[in-house]
Formats: C-alpha cells, structure tokens, sequence
C-alpha cells in the first residue's frame, strides 16, 4: 500500500473544490484498510474519511491523509417472513443499492433513492428523504475503530439516530470507519407517500396502485426536476437541514406569515422546510460572480466553475444570518465544513 501526495481532491468533491491533500489512498478491503492504518503517516496526521464527496464543502487543502472507502459488494444474508436482511459494502454508491433492492422487489427505501453518496457515509448523518429516514431500514454496520484496528458492530440503538445525527457526528466523530451496512429491508410493502409531491407525481404518472418502483420513480422525477446534477454545476444536494422549533413559535411566525408550512415531529415541535425560510429571505436564484443559490431550489448552494470554498461558506453564513433576522429561526448546515 502507497499514499500519494499533493493529489487534488477536486474529483473527489461534488462541489468541485480544487483543494489538495497532503496524502491519498483508496482502500477496498478491510484488510487494506488495516494495513494502510498501521502507516506512521496515517497514524499522526489528521485523518479524512471519503466516500462519494457528497457532503463535504472543503475551504482550503487538507495537511493530513485523505482515505476513500471503495469496499463494494451487496449480499442478501437471510430472508424472513416480513424482512430480508441485506449486507453492503461501505464504498458502494448508495443509489445503486436502492436499485438493487427494488430489483428484489424489497421495500423500505424507494423513498431515498437517488441520494448522492455512498452506503457507508449514510448512517453518519442518518439520512433521510420524503418521510423516511436511514434509521427505518437499518439493522446493524460494521465499522474499523481507527486508534486500534478493531472491528467492531453497532446496531441501530448504538448508533444513537437523530435527525440527521448518528453517534458518529457526535461522541465518536472522527472515530470509526464503516466498512458495511445491513439493512432490514421489507418483503410486505408499506409504501409512503404522502410527503411532499409524491402523491401529485404519481396522479401526474397516472399510477393508481403504486408498487415502490413507482415510488422510487417519482421521487427520482422530482429529485432531477428540483436538484442540479453535480456532473454538471457543483453542489452537495440540500446544504442545510430543515429547522425543528417549538409549535408555540411556529403559531407566532403564522400569525405574521400566514403562508409558512410545517411537518409534525412531536406534540410539541414542528418542522419547517428550510428552503421556504430562504426563498422568503430573497436568496433562490441569487448569482453571486460564479457561484450563487440554485434557481429551483433554494436549500441547494452552487459552484458554477472555480468558486472558492471559502466564498460559498460566507454565502451559508449569511443566509443564516437573513433567517434568523427575519425569522427568528437558526439554520444549521447538513454538509460538512472543512
């Protein structure tokens, strides 16, 4: 095993940063992944775990090791009555893995296809789409403890789930590496489709009973309509996570924007989409030299070409500041800020 040095981590970034690293090396194996572990580089310097670069908006070069998981492989483990139990390597991309379970007709995740990035950076930040969150389908991972090489399992109340929380944004940051994640995918469907347009895209397709490849179609329709492809314009999908604030709060803003949606959480706390609260501040559409908010969907910050990461930081700080300015509300990014 070698690390490469002074390599650009713009391929490697679905912002299109051009940043570099003090040093690079994929592993595919756990065995690779160990042994790269083991080098006096990776142990002393700071450590950047990639996957598909999907969450990540890097501000300048990375003086450590850069390490991309590329372990792939999906195999199905064992089929029960109600579930099948699915095991995937961590390099592999995670749109992919929903094609492959809707090929096995087993439901659970059609409502999260087509997000960028990669199955072992999914449980990370738990991630979610149209009412349906990583949590709902995930049994357990496997993940090499980085100090000590271990192997070691988490199960789903390990891995401590919040709204785009997992234990390894918190008390294990920096920690661990997942290598596979099994999911407890079902064989009896309960599709959801009630959040957001699902159900109009669906009317608009003329489907009447859906299966969940109907269901993962229309939410792939809505996903290219409202989101830029990285291929062509730099972005990291939804920059931003959509607020939770208290239904006393929530009545007040109503009172003063009558229009403001929400989502129910708990008896006592709303969720309001962040990309209304940005669309309201002015910022859809803005162009700002060659980078800027994406015209058809406000929570999305672009880079049409060369744009520093430096400058779209500064354009989320004050998108965060106009929220809370007009609303009272505090944003918080989704995407990583390195």
């Amino acid at each position: 095993m070698k690390l490469q040095s002074g390599i650009s981590l713009k391929p490697y970034n679905t912002f299109g940063i051009d940043v570099k690293a003090r040093f690079f090396a994929r592993f595919d194996s756990m065995a690779k992944l160990q042994q790269l572990l083991q080098m006096p580089e990776v142990k002393h310097l700071p450590m950047l775990i990639l996957g598909g670069g999907s969450n990540l908006l890097f501000t300048g070069d990375f003086d450590g090791v850069v390490l991309q998981n590329n372990i792939k492989g999906i195999e199905v483990l064992r089929e029960e009555e109600v579930y099948t139990y699915v095991k995937a390597g961590g390099g592999e991309v995670w749109h992919e893995f929903v094609q492959f379970a809707l090929a096995q007709n087993l439901g659970g995740v059609e409502n999260l296809s087509l997000i960028p990035g990669t199955v072992g950076a999914a449980p990370l930040q738990n991630i979610g789409a149209y009412g349906v969150e990583l949590k709902d389908v995930f049994y357990e991972l496997e993940a090499v403890h980085l100090p000590s090489g271990e192997i070691h399992t988490f199960d789903n109340a390990a891995c401590s789930f919040g709204y785009r929380e997992s234990i390894f944004k918190n008390d294990l940051k920096g920690q661990y590496i997942v290598t596979s994640v099994t999911f407890r995918l079902h064989r009896q469907h309960q599709l959801n489709t009630s959040y957001g347009a699902i159900k109009t895209t669906l009317d608009e397709m003329q489907v009447q009973e859906p299966t969940i490849q109907d269901v993962s179609a229309a939410v792939c329709h809505i996903r290219q309509s409202k989101l830029p492809d990285p291929k062509q314009i730099g972005n990291a999908g939804s920059f931003f996570k959509n607020p939770e604030i208290p239904v006393m709060q929530y009545e007040n803003l109503k009172a003063q924007f009558p229009d403001i949606p929400s989502y129910p959480v708990t008896p006592t706390t709303v969720k309001v989409p962040a990309g209304w609260l940005i669309e309201q501040c002015g910022w859809k559409g803005k162009v700002i030299g060659n980078y800027g908010v994406h015209k058809n969907q406000a929570l999305v910050l672009v880079n049409y070409g060369g744009a520093s990461g430096d400058k779209i930081r500064q354009l989320a700080l004050d998108i965060i500041q106009s929220v809370k300015d007009k609303f009272g509300i505090q944003l918080h990014p989704e995407v990583n800020i390195l």
